[in-house]
């Protein structure tokens, strides 16, 4: 938890890309960690099985949803281009993410 009492995490994950286009870039949260936001989530969990975070990656924070997905069999967190250029990020990077639940 953090100082506020809500739950966070920090992970480090490679960004990927997602879609024909390739311009959705996603980070997959590892699966320990995935599975203690599922069972914090459980009954709370929003449209698509959403969950509202707050993202800090480097210096730059910013409110989104972590989505489930089947086939990586974990949450994954869509990282916005804005994002991506203030912290020179780019697909098969690894990126460092302070993930912090909201409403749960």
């Amino acid at each position: 938890m953090d100082g506020n009492g809500r739950h966070s995490w920090e992970v480090t994950a490679p960004l990927w890309l997602w879609g024909s286009n390739a311009s959705w870039h996603f980070l997959t949260v590892p699966e320990e960690t995935s599975d203690e936001i599922a069972d914090l989530a459980e009954g709370r969990a929003g449209g698509f099985g959403s969950v509202r975070v707050e993202v800090t990656c480097g210096d730059t924070t910013w409110l989104t949803s972590l989505f489930p997905s089947k086939e990586q069999a974990a949450y994954i967190l869509p990282m916005k281009a804005a994002v991506r250029r203030a912290e020179g990020l780019a697909a098969g990077d690894p990126a460092t993410v302070r993930i912090t639940a909201v409403h749960l």
